[in-house]
């Protein structure tokens, strides 16, 4: 797959007359990160996100096709979805570096690359910052955080330093979403559990990560040692359910090849809609 295919899918998005289509913000290289929503403007609303680490692209292949499925549905109350997070490490992961035109960021790029023009093994953003290691949440916290520009894991020189993690912080406080969903590849897991959370958020945390798995059939797992994503960032300051899910079995390979698309779409693509019902009769 080429990023040119991967960005039509999302763009072809906006011809769908059941959504709305928009311009969230733009990555730090300039590239739309696009916002669709479906549904409606008032009752419940949740928030999806994927593609923030660049090499797990294909979770943003699965979320088109769930924003498409959703287009379908009559939902009780509204859905927003950012379907690409980090545009520019996807196309990095996708086409290289050619593309870009500043020859001193290429090489800084292919020297924090080992001077390999493989990155197919990148989760960066086009800063050599992982994106889901920057917000401030225990930020440098984390078991496997490095301190240092590289293909993953490096949480920046200081919190919300990059422009895609202060875009959807941004359009978070916009559209105050009661609950969030970010998908990752890989695992067949929903994390949850961010490490400030009280005893009573904990516990509705679990219970909606146990009602997920009653749609998916995903493992609900406590997040342990993993702080500075999206995700804890929404528990810590949105004060809503936040959950990562890992979509594709622990053993396919990384990154996690096209065949794995369908079936994970499958899994996850009554989750949106199965958990609105579930907030408007619980929350």
């Amino acid at each position: 797959m080429t990023f040119e295919e991967l960005n039509n899918q999302i763009t072809s998005l906006s011809s769908n007359p059941n959504l709305d289509f928009f311009v969230v913000g733009y990555s730090t290289l300039g590239q739309p990160i696009y916002g669709v929503h479906l549904g409606n403007y008032s009752g419940k609303q949740i928030f999806i996100e994927a593609g923030i680490h660049a090499r797990e692209y294909p979770s943003s292949l699965v979320v088109i096709k769930m924003i498409e499925y959703m287009s379908t549905q009559n939902l009780n109350g509204g859905v927003y979805v950012v379907p690409l997070s980090n545009p520019d490490g996807a196309r990095i992961v996708l086409d290289g570096i050619d593309w870009i035109q500043c020859q001193k960021l290429k090489d800084y790029l292919l020297n924090i690359n080992d001077g390999s023009t493989d990155f197919s093994q990148w989760k960066a953003d086009a800063m050599g910052v992982d994106l889901n290691v920057n917000f401030d949440a225990l930020w440098g916290e984390g078991t496997q955080n490095v301190f240092c520009p590289a293909p993953g894991n490096f949480v920046g020189f200081y919190p919300e330093s990059e422009r895609e993690v202060r875009e959807l912080i941004d359009f978070s406080y916009r559209i105050r979403p009661d609950l969030t969903l970010s998908y990752h590849t890989k695992g067949d897991v929903i994390f949850y559990g961010f490490e400030l959370l009280s005893e009573s958020e904990l516990t509705r945390d679990r219970e909606i990560a146990d009602f997920i798995s009653t749609i998916n059939g995903y493992t609900p797992t406590q997040t342990v040692g993993s702080v500075g994503g999206y995700s804890d960032w929404a528990s810590e300051y949105l004060k809503v359910p936040a959950y990562t899910i890992e979509v594709a079995p622990a053993s396919a390979p990384t990154p996690v090849p096209i065949e794995f698309v369908e079936p994970a779409f499958e899994a996850n693509k009554d989750v949106p809609s199965k958990l609105l019902d579930y907030l408007n009769d619980t929350i």
